[in-house]
């Protein structure tokens, strides 16, 4: 993605004045194919089109799930390089879409992602959504509600404008405006950050909490904010398309397993996904799909059912 087209995607979170459409912005239960094929677009996915039915394990699947021949996938469609739109704003892209592709071509189903806000999609699953997609780290509170099937596992990345003018520190960072996105783990990090510059009687934080990633960068390249945090993919790639505006500070904190989730009563699905992530795990194509987008770097080797370890 060029830094101009970068730029029209954030600009979907600035103003409804900017004349470009809700929809294209990602932020509505709308649902759109996944044919996994390819296209001449610098944002092509991996083409999974050979992928071949599993019909072992496609059978382990319920009806509930089968009846209407669609995997039905949730996701905040602004997360780039995991999941957002091409330039024509209207086609899915990235790993978790080409993941989601693959699992559909494991199951013999179509997949249609369905594009929502990030906080609305581990509540919708089993009722709006088959499975939620969607960079999804995996926490003991998030596991009351759904299970998870572990895939992926990121760290987290404090990005600041080039030369750091607000003179950010991450190590005190009372005083400072915060981007985060709704409902993440970060906004979580940044909220307690924010209680205890309070509790020791320093300038407060100012956490800006966004429904789309998007506007978090945005934030800071137009200075509302002094910095965001976001996972580690989703900077690293923020930070490449913004033509040299953007920076990382320090390096990546933690490491984190993050998972598909699924009804938490739907036991069923459950072991048909870990199988189908295993069985692209074992045959190359999950590898394949994170070599694509340049984020092999947070590949597992076991995908498993709500993991006790989550580092």
């Amino acid at each position: 993605m060029s830094f101009k087209a970068f730029k029209t995607a954030l600009a979907c979170t600035l103003s409804a004045a900017m004349l470009l459409g809700a929809a294209a912005c990602g932020t509505t239960d709308e649902a759109t194919s996944g044919s996994g094929s390819s296209s001449s677009s610098s944002t092509t996915g991996y083409d999974v089109s050979g992928i071949k039915k599993d019909a072992s394990i496609a059978a382990m699947l319920p009806d509930s799930v089968t009846k209407d021949g669609k995997l039905t996938v949730g996701m905040e469609l602004t997360y780039a390089p995991a999941e957002f739109l091409k330039e024509d704003g209207k086609t899915p892209v990235g790993y978790d879409v080409d993941l989601s592709n693959a699992l559909g071509k494991v199951f013999g189903l179509d997949t249609q992602i369905i594009s929502a806000s990030f906080d609305s999609i581990v509540p919708s699953v089993g009722s709006k959504y088959d499975l939620g997609i969607t960079s999804l780290t995996i926490t003991k509170e998030r596991m009351d509600a759904v299970n998870f099937v572990s895939y992926y596992k990121a760290g987290a990345t404090w990005v600041v404008k080039k030369g750091n003018p607000q003179k950010v520190d991450t190590s005190d960072l009372c005083g400072k405006k915060i981007a985060v996105q709704t409902g993440t783990v970060e906004e979580e990090d940044a909220n307690k950050a924010a209680k205890q510059c309070k509790a020791d009687g320093k300038k407060t934080i100012e956490v800006l909490s966004s429904k789309l990633q998007t506007d978090a960068a945005t934030n800071v390249v137009t200075g509302k904010a002094d910095v965001f945090y976001a996972d580690s993919p989703v900077a690293g790639y923020a930070i490449s398309q913004t033509d040299g505006q953007l920076q990382a500070l320090g390096k990546d904190e933690g490491s984190v397993k993050q998972g598909i989730a699924i009804a938490k009563n739907d036991d069923q699905t459950t072991k048909a996904v870990q199988k189908a992530v295993q069985k692209l795990m074992d045959d190359g194509t999950y590898m394949k799909i994170l070599k694509h987008w340049g984020v092999q770097s947070g590949a597992l080797d076991k995908a498993e059912i709500n993991p006790t370890d989550l580092s």
